[in-house]
């Protein structure tokens, strides 16, 4: 029987079910679902101990960029009235970071090398002995060699030797954001250190850097550099000798640029031969790889070396400075920075290479300003820029009589009020009448005299054109 017509029949939930023949609780979901027009009711979505602090935890991932750990995340979430297990927590940080992943996955694609084009290069550090890495992309020609630190000098100098092992100069030099290899960083492109870019030019090659938190753009020299501490660094532990860890490491190099590599299947050391025909020449000189020295600029905005002065931007006084000479110049760079930030000719001791640039232009003319000290010579230069006009001209003219009769002017000032007076100093400062009699001659003239200028340009005017009629147009009756 049905259901609806059974329940109307019997009037409860019950006494349906018997005649239906099912249980009352279903007889009541259909005859909800009858009076809901027939589509099943909604059901209410059970809440969940977490649903307080997920808005937390998608803040907190997408600010991290899906890197905070559940751990980390879970005193915040406590302080905001999360109250459930810290495994049903991990849960929930898990699910928000795998979807942020999944929304700002940047894509990748196998790279493609072409020959003679990059050198990746990268260092690591082992038991305080650090470890330079290189390889040729495209044949896969690996160069190792150990070094006690990681400065620029020194990384300039193994890159050096890695142009000259395989005989020739890539295009672009790829390394990672090494501190002594950059400048600074804006807007996450990152600027190459002064020295490195001087390097760069020296050998003819571009210098380019990863993006940041990304080892997998530089992958191919991150592998070499685990075979080397794992080959190399590990078994023959501790070096005592900078020069015999270097020697192993060379051998190293013969020994695996001569074998079959396993990701191009074939030998790194003959794909060198293809390879270095793509590769630039090599300069008849090794770049000069010096080391710099310390100065304070000093309150002349110069620094001091070998008893000369060189300047500097005045914006650098009382700063600290480092000085390089590289081919008869000598580099002012910042400490901080890196940046390059003056450049001079060596001059001799005791001179000085002043450059206008450097203080903002040239070094204007000498200027005695007007510093009223009586109270006369207050009042008077109350007037602004012409009375100080006034003053200047009148000293230059040699007018000994200026401070008894600047009294004088100020009492024609009050007879004939201020803007009068302006208008007559004015003119006498512009017709060089630098004494009281000539300011009082110029008030007693008044405000109808000529004042004469300059000739100007002729004036040009664009006439109308207007219709133009013949002659004929005139002729009396039959007349012409």
């Amino acid at each position: 029987m049905d259901i609806i017509a059974a329940c109307r029949e019997a009037g409860t939930y019950r006494g349906a079910a018997q005649i239906a023949g099912t249980a009352h609780k279903t007889v009541r979901r259909v005859i909800a679902r009858q009076e809901a027009g027939g589509a099943a009711p909604e059901r209410a979505r059970r809440g969940r101990n977490y649903d307080g602090v997920a808005a937390l935890v998608a803040e907190r991932v997408e600010k991290t960029s899906g890197r905070i750990s559940a751990r980390r995340l879970l005193p915040a979430a406590r302080a905001a009235g999360y109250a459930g297990s810290p495994r049903n927590f991990r849960r929930v940080v898990a699910a928000a970071r795998q979807a942020w992943r999944r929304e700002h996955h940047r894509g990748r694609r196998p790279a493609v090398w072409s020959p003679g084009e990059h050198l990746v290069i990268d260092w690591g550090s082992e038991g305080g002995l650090h470890v330079f890495c290189a390889v040729l992309a495209w044949c896969r020609f690996r160069f190792v060699r150990f070094a006690a630190d990681e400065r620029a000098e020194t990384t300039l100098a193994l890159l050096a030797e890695c142009f000259e092992v395989p005989g020739g100069v890539p295009g672009t030099v790829l390394a990672d954001r090494m501190g002594c290899l950059k400048g600074g960083v804006v807007a996450s492109v990152v600027v190459p250190a002064p020295e490195y870019l001087r390097f760069a030019a020296h050998y003819g090659f571009r210098p380019d850097f990863c993006e940041a938190s990304d080892p997998e753009s530089k992958g191919i020299v991150e592998n070499l550099a685990g075979y080397a501490k794992a080959g190399l660094m590990v078994p023959q532990a501790p070096f005592g000798d900078l020069a015999a860890a270097n020697a192993a490491a060379a051998a190293w190099c013969a020994e695996v640029n001569g074998a079959v590599h396993s990701e191009i299947c074939a030998v790194p050391a003959g794909r060198l031969v293809i390879e270095r025909e793509l590769l630039g020449p090599l300069p008849s000189l090794r770049a000069s790889i010096g080391r710099q020295v310390t100065r304070k600029v000093d309150r002349l905005a110069c620094v001091r070396f070998a008893s000369a002065r060189y300047p500097v931007p005045v914006r650098l006084t009382g700063a600290e400075v480092r000085l390089r000479t590289d081919d008869g110049r000598l580099l002012v760079i910042m400490t901080a920075a890196g940046q390059v930030v003056a450049g001079h000719v060596l001059v001799a001791p005791g001179e000085a290479s002043v450059r206008d640039e450097h203080y903002g232009g040239p070094r204007p003319a000498p200027r005695r300003a007007v510093r009223p000290k009586t109270a006369a010579e207050k009042e008077f230069c109350a007037l602004g820029p012409v009375a100080e006009a006034f003053i200047t001209g009148a000293a230059a003219a040699g007018n000994t009589r200026l401070g008894p009769e600047l009294a004088e002017l100020n009492t024609l000032r009050a007879a004939h009020g201020e803007q009068a007076f302006l208008a007559a100093l004015d003119r006498a400062v512009a017709f060089g009448r630098w004494r009281a009699a000539g300011v009082r001659s110029i008030l007693a003239a008044g405000p109808g005299t000529a004042d004469p200028r300059a000739a100007g340009d002729a004036l040009v005017l664009e006439l109308p054109v207007v219709p133009v009629r013949p002659l004929a147009d005139y002729a009396i009756g039959g007349l012409s």
